[in-house]
């Protein structure tokens, strides 16, 4: 039997992957982590996902172990907005975004990683993209394959693979994949991206200003497809 854990955020990239397992693995699993980010709701949103996904899926509480400046972490931190894809390119540029928060994956795969192999499972998958504009050091192939090398090292064994079907995607194209995975006229991963949660400031409906909120509307928009999550909130707005 093909099994694998994903790392479920509760966001755009990890319910494609989530959905993506689920094509391509016979039991799948799901792990989300409270780590004292500031748009909590994320962990709400990956709940229900992996319900509609009827997954087993774990909550690791690991509240204030990580230390970072990141907005995402530090309550003093103002978060950084853009007024549109171009602005936020021009603005971000070649540096890391401010979001930020050091060793984060490597911490979170680690953990993972233990919970995957708890269940014999040996494949972790993630939703870590290489194209997405923010510079993350740790969202790069090169980065993953070292912490896929370090687990078969730290393990003493060969087999453990992390894969990341997102990795040199662009937002439209993991939009154009979600697509794809719709069979006999229904979609349910694009069900679940109406419950998904992106913004880093942590409000339903979405600010649409931060850096995750402008590359997710521009990736819909580019792919042609309208974003499930704005007309959930635009439907709910009208039914008030």
């Amino acid at each position: 039997m093909k099994k694998a854990m994903v790392i479920l955020s509760g966001g755009q990239d990890s319910t494609t992957c989530l959905f993506w397992a689920l094509e391509n693995y016979d039991h799948v699993e799901a792990i989300t982590f409270d780590y004292g980010q500031k748009h909590i709701i994320e962990i709400a949103a990956a709940k229900t996902i992996a319900e509609m996904a009827n997954v087993l899926h774990y909550t690791v509480k690991v509240p204030n172990i990580l230390r970072s400046r990141s907005p995402l972490v530090d309550e003093s931190q103002t978060l950084e907005t853009y007024d549109n894809y171009e602005d936020m390119d021009n603005i971000i540029g070649d540096r890391v975004e401010l979001t930020f928060v050091p060793m984060r994956n490597a911490f979170f795969i680690t953990i993972a990683a233990n919970y995957a192999l708890h269940n014999d499972i040996y494949t972790l998958v993630t939703g870590v993209c290489q194209q997405d504009n923010a510079n993350y050091p740790d969202c790069r192939e090169s980065f993953i394959q070292s912490q896929e090398k370090t687990i078969n090292e730290a393990l003493g064994i060969n087999n453990f693979k992390i894969v990341t079907p997102l990795i040199n995607m662009t937002k439209a194209e993991s939009v154009e994949l979600v697509n794809g995975l719709a069979m006999f006229g229904e979609n349910k991963c694009m069900d679940a991206l109406a419950y998904s949660h992106t913004c880093y400031s942590g409000v339903y409906p979405p600010c649409g200003k931060c850096h995750s909120c402008v590359l997710r509307a521009y990736g819909f928009e580019q792919a042609g497809v309208d974003d499930p999550l704005i007309v959930r909130a635009a439907e709910e707005q009208m039914n008030q």
